[in-house]
C-alpha cells in the first residue's frame, strides 16, 4: 500500500513538472544563447549577387534545353 502511494505521488508530481515546462521546442540549457544574441544581418557582395544571379541562369538555361529536347524528341516519335 505505501508503494503504491509512492508510485501514485512520483506520477503526479511528473505529470505536474511536463506542464509547467516551457513550450518551447528547443531544450532548455543554462548557457543558451538568447535569439537577439544569434541573429546578424549579413549582406551580399555585388560580386557574390553577380554569381549567383549568373549560377541560376545557367540552371535555368538547362532546364529550358532539356525540355524543349524531349518535347522534340516526342514529336519526332509521334512523326514516325
Amino acid at each position: 500500500m505505501r508503494k503504491l502511494t509512492f508510485a501514485f505521488a512520483v506520477l503526479a508530481s511528473l505529470g505536474g513538472a511536463a506542464l509547467v515546462q516551457p513550450a518551447s521546442a528547443a531544450p532548455a540549457m543554462p548557457g543558451a544563447v538568447s535569439t537577439s544574441d544569434a541573429v546578424t544581418q549579413v549582406r551580399m557582395t555585388p560580386m557574390e549577387r553577380r554569381m549567383m544571379h549568373r549560377r541560376m541562369m545557367r540552371h535555368h538555361m538547362h532546364r529550358r534545353i532539356d525540355r524543349r529536347m524531349m518535347h522534340h524528341r516526342m514529336h519526332r516519335m509521334h512523326r514516325m
